[in-house]
């Protein structure tokens, strides 16, 4: 099992965007160092509480800075840009990291985002969705002049006559036929996680607010769509997100999720506004509230949050990979550093203590299974 990391990020509005951005920058590079496989990073506009704009910007902040570890959109809002913009961006980036990345997609959830890029219809921001990245895959396979109309998007080129100077070419990723393609997945029963299932894409499970019980049906849905195209699915490729954090001892860990003055009130504050904004709060509700109106941040953080030990937190997490009947990658939510060395230790604590004894756990159930 690898181990990834997952940034939205979530900040408190009220910090300094420049020191939040770089303790940004310094969890992936030390991500990088711990031997993290992957990191996955959020693209929202329209809010300072999730404050980077530009995903390919901030990743390719770290390119020089890192050895190993894969750089990934999580995601590209494809119902808010053109598709071609993305295209080329992409591609660049790509030769930038000489193919270190993932492209992370999906159609964008941030309300003021939505509202901005006239997107609030989930109708048609589905339909500018698939069809954003269908035009992308044709730009990237085909050579121009470019006559791609849709519902939504065209890319029309047609004047080449100096196409001996490049011009009026798009320019084609580092890897090919293209970067591996990964779909960001939350609601319970997704369609987009049959989609990726018929295409062969990256399933990633990125609402690590969204409780289990619901994230099964993720898989569920992804190998319906695999067997509906005569595609194999296999588990090894399912991302699956949740917050954790690792401590010497459990006390230490409890009374850190639970300090009202600490990152996971303001953190599950934030979502529960989100999500009761949507009436959507049974999916982030512990087992057996899920209609509990009561049910405060503190009662969210400690069902949602993996915390303890290394000992304990191991437990957690064995019992998640076997309630999911399995996944390939962990990939940790990485929040707010309001202690830096607390913050580092926990990442090394998982990467080194935890992880190994798991991939152990998942190694010996997949020999069972076989």
């Amino acid at each position: 099992m690898q181990l990834g990391i997952f940034m939205q990020p979530v900040h408190d509005p009220a910090r300094d965007l420049t020191e939040v951005l770089q303790q940004d920058r310094e969890t992936i590079l030390l991500a990088d160092r711990l031997g993290y496989s992957e990191c996955w990073i959020g693209e929202h506009i329209t809010a300072t509480v999730e404050p980077i704009t530009s995903p390919l910007v901030f990743l390719a902040s770290l390119i020089d800075g890192t050895r190993q570890i894969k750089l990934g959109t999580g995601v590209f809002c494809l119902a808010q840009k053109h598709p071609a913009i993305i295209a080329a961006e992409a591609a660049l980036f790509d030769h930038l990291c000489k193919g270190r990345f993932n492209m992370g997609i999906g159609p964008g959830g941030l309300s003021s985002d939505l509202e901005l890029f006239g997107a609030q219809d989930p109708t048609v921001r589905a339909e500018r969705t698939l069809e954003s990245i269908d035009m992308i895959l044709k730009i990237w396979a085909q050579e121009p002049p470019y006559n791609l109309r849709g519902k939504h998007y065209s890319v029309t080129i047609a004047d080449m006559s100096r196409k001996e100077f490049g011009v009026g070419c798009i320019p084609k990723p580092y890897q090919r036929p293209h970067p591996p393609l990964a779909v960001s997945l939350m609601s319970p029963e997704s369609a987009n996680a049959r989609i990726a299932g018929e295409r062969g894409w990256i399933p990633l499970s990125g609402a690590a607010f969204v409780q289990p019980r619901y994230i099964r049906s993720h898989w569920e849905q992804f190998s319906r769509g695999a067997a509906a195209a005569g595609r194999s699915a296999n588990r090894a490729i399912w991302r699956v997100c949740r917050s954790i954090m690792v401590f010497p001892s459990d006390t230490e860990a409890d009374d850190y999720i639970t300090n009202p003055k600490g990152p996971f009130n303001f953190y599950f504050r934030y979502v529960m506004s989100s999500f009761g904004q949507r009436n959507m709060l049974h999916l982030v509700r512990p087992d057996g509230r899920e209609q509990d109106a009561s049910v405060s941040w503190l009662d969210i953080a400690r069902s949602q949050v993996a915390h303890g030990s290394p000992a304990r937190v191991l437990d957690q997490l064995v019992h998640l990979h076997e309630r999911l009947g399995g996944f390939g990658v962990l990939v940790a939510i990485a929040h707010e550093w309001d202690d830096p060395a607390v913050c580092r230790r926990s990442m090394e604590l998982l990467a080194t203590q935890v992880m190994p004894k798991l991939s152990q756990h998942a190694a010996s159930l997949r020999q069972v299974a076989e």
